[in-house]
């Protein structure tokens, strides 16, 4: 097979030593395709697990089947057989260790519990299965049981899905259960009712729901995964979650899901580990099984039956719950043997040096390739550290087939300037090049901060500018510099963070408005608290205090950029970049945002080189409306006029306060005919 060069080393020729190996793992996946389709069907066809595995009711009765082929036995036991082993709950072996059992009709019930007990050589546990569609806990004992869920009526949905990758997504980060102001677990009505409103209200066109697939540990937020097709019953039914995303889609929001195929719980009785007695009907075997850092299984890319399994997941939530796609998490731990821990990623080599999991790889381009035939209009993202070339680009390209990759590097960057430097040390040069350094082929989702720096053990952006003054100086009535000070830049942080955005950006519930708290889920260190598991919306509804302030610039500046189509425009272009100064100017089309981070000096006329036309202000970080001072006159139209000085060129003079910033957009004369 000749080599060709992929595109993805023709837009980077730094790429050239690595074109052969890129190229074959381009090959790979569409010889994997064929070997899995047979090259007369597709992968949506080949990814129904959850049509023919699991628990079905049809015309004739009931049918189950499971597959487990280390088994020699497996029995159901619940409530429909008093929990006990009998000969007519027996399931049958087929072929490639699959079982089966066919029951009438009124032996089953919806809402029956229930669980498998397999018996292998030499043993015998209880399992639940592993394409079920929901689990419950007991209170009492606390272990978990697999439900019957066969409603009388499939939920009728009343709006179309939503083309989300015909625009730039706007993503609002959430977690349900922590979404309510009560201590306790919130809930997918009321999630729906509440913050659905407030998310259509903040101008964001994208849920991205977190801890969406069962895990049995609250405070694992989502990422240690138990039963991969059932919806968390901690949130509601399945019926909830559809009314959910049914009522976005009526919002004009699509809804994406924090997908977790990155690794699975080691939890035996509720999750895959150990399923029929095995440690790699899943998982790998020997020292690659366990995760090192997590406590958790790494799945086996390289069996077909897993493959089967999580391309069949990603189809069930698309068909079953019209999700509009999907957030990857750890795409980084599954690409490198090593899961990139002991690596910093300084050279190309490291991406290219034979310890890459390549049947991870090829996992990954599959699900890209199906969740677009599945829904053409669904998006993906990865999130992802280690800067791996190519995988925000088709497949065909050389690519990995994502549609974005988060922009990881960005929040780490606020995190360690805000640590270990003083205001006047910000470095204007730096900031703009560490927040438009990516690959010029791949969008990328830039964000200030997720929800990883919200959780304890690290602090947001806010909390790490204003501390524990933010507990008693939120006022308005209170005069604090410090406040003054942490609002400023807060607002200013977000604002270049999303104006020089790759395409898309993220911010995740609450940090809008600098909600005042870490995240710490119930668990024995905190007695089992709720205190700061949820999310205090009074704060920012309350006109007395400072935090609506953020809140009302988020909205605003997230409608100036959606509304003016700015992430349809690829390249920022900088005007200047004066480190004395601490001064920022770039244009984005016809826009022109100018940031004065100097903490001491504001300049008058301060000239930006620009082209010739005239301007007026569009959003202001020091307007009254979002706690600023109002020192610029927004009503002014501004003439970039000629220099003299400096030949053709033509100049803004503005107005720049300290620690503000300006985006200013050129005012068009309309045509005389």
């Amino acid at each position: 097979m000749k080599n060709k060069k992929p595109v993805l080393v023709g837009n980077d020729p730094w790429l050239e030593p690595y074109s052969e190996i890129i190229y074959r793992r381009e090959m790979k996946v569409f010889e994997k395709e064929d070997e899995l389709t047979g090259g007369i069907r597709t992968l949506s066809d080949f990814a129904t697990g959850y049509l023919y595995f699991g628990m079905h009711r049809n015309a004739d009765g009931w049918v189950f089947r499971e597959w487990a082929p280390n088994a020699e036995q497996i029995f159901l036991v619940g409530d429909f057989n008093s929990w006990s082993e009998k000969k007519e709950y027996s399931l049958n072996a087929l072929e490639n260790g699959v079982w089966e059992i066919r029951l009438p009709w009124d032996v089953l019930h919806h809402q029956d519990l229930f669980k498998l007990s397999v018996h292998w050589p030499g043993g015998q546990g209880y399992r639940l299965p592993s394409y079920i569609r929901r689990v419950l806990q007991n209170e009492v004992t606390k272990d978990f049981n697999a439900q019957i869920w066969a409603p009388p009526k499939d939920y009728h949905w009343q709006n179309k899905c939503i083309d989300a990758a015909g625009r730039p997504p706007f993503i609002y980060e959430a977690h349900v259960g922590m979404s309510t102001m009560d201590e306790k677990t919130g809930s997918f009505d009321e999630f729906r009712t509440n913050i659905l409103p407030r998310i259509k209200k903040a101008g964001y066109n994208t849920i991205q729901l977190m801890a969406v697939q069962e895990h049995p540990y609250y405070g694992s937020f989502g990422y240690h995964v138990s039963n991969f097709f059932a919806v968390s019953s901690r949130f509601g039914t399945p019926e909830d979650l559809k009314l959910l995303v049914d009522t976005a889609h009526g919002m004009d929001i699509a809804v994406i899901m924090d997908l977790v195929h990155s690794h699975a719980v080691k939890n035996e009785m509720e999750g895959l580990g150990n399923f029929d007695g095995t440690p790699y009907q899943y998982f790998h075997s020997g020292g690659r099984r366990e995760h090192v850092a997590w406590d958790s299984l790494c799945f086996d890319y390289g069996k077909n039956e897993v493959i089967h399994f999580l391309l069949s997941n990603c189809k069930f939530w698309l068909d079953e719950y019209k999700f509009d796609g999907f957030r990857f998490d750890g795409v980084t731990s599954m690409l490198y043997y090593d899961h990139g821990l002991s690596r910093n990623f300084t050279s190309y080599g490291m991406y290219y040096d034979g310890q890459q999991d390549e049947d991870a790889i090829n996992y990954l381009a599959l699900a890209n390739r199906l969740i677009k035939i599945v829904n053409p209009g669904a998006i993906t993202v990865a999130e992802e550290m280690s800067g791996m070339p190519g995988l925000a680009l088709a497949v065909e390209q050389g690519g990995y087939g994502f549609d974005f990759r988060m922009a990881m590097g960005v929040p780490d960057y606020w995190i360690k300037i805000i640590k270990e430097l003083p205001d006047e040390s910000w470095n204007v040069s730096e900031m703009y090049h560490e927040l438009t350094s990516r690959r010029a082929e791949e969008k990328t989702v830039s964000y200030a901060e997720s929800h990883d720096q919200a959780l304890v053990g690290d602090k947001t952006i806010i909390f790490r500018l204003l501390d524990k003054e933010m507990y008693f100086s939120m006022s308005k009535t209170i005069q604090s510099l410090i406040i003054d000070r942490g609002i400023a830049l807060h607002k200013m942080i977000r604002l270049v963070t999303a104006a020089t955005g790759g395409g898309g950006y993220l911010n995740f519930m609450g940090n809008e408005f600098g909600h005042p708290e870490w995240i710490d889920f119930p668990r024995e260190g905190n007695n089992w608290s709720y205190a700061y598991a949820r999310r205090q919306w009074n704060l920012v509804d309350d006109p007395l205090l400072r935090y609506h302030y953020l809140g009302d610039f988020d909205r605003d500046m997230i409608r100036l950029i959606h509304d003016n189509g700015l992430y349809l425009i690829q390249y920022c272009r900088l005007l200047a970049d004066n480190r004395p100064d601490q001064v920022l100017a770039f244009e984005r089309g016809d826009h022109l945002f100018v940031f004065n981070f100097n903490p001491a000096r504001s300049f008058t006329d301060y000239g930006i080189q620009t082209g010739p036309g005239k301007y007026r202000v569009v959003l202001n970080t020091d307007n009254p409306a979002y706690g600023g001072v109002g020192n610029v006159d927004e009503t002014l139209t501004y003439f970039a006029r000629s220099s003299v000085k400096h030949g053709a060129s033509h100049y803004l003079m503005l107005y720049l306060p300290s620690r503000s910033a300006l985006a200013l957009k050129k005012v068009r004369t309309p045509k005389v005919y």
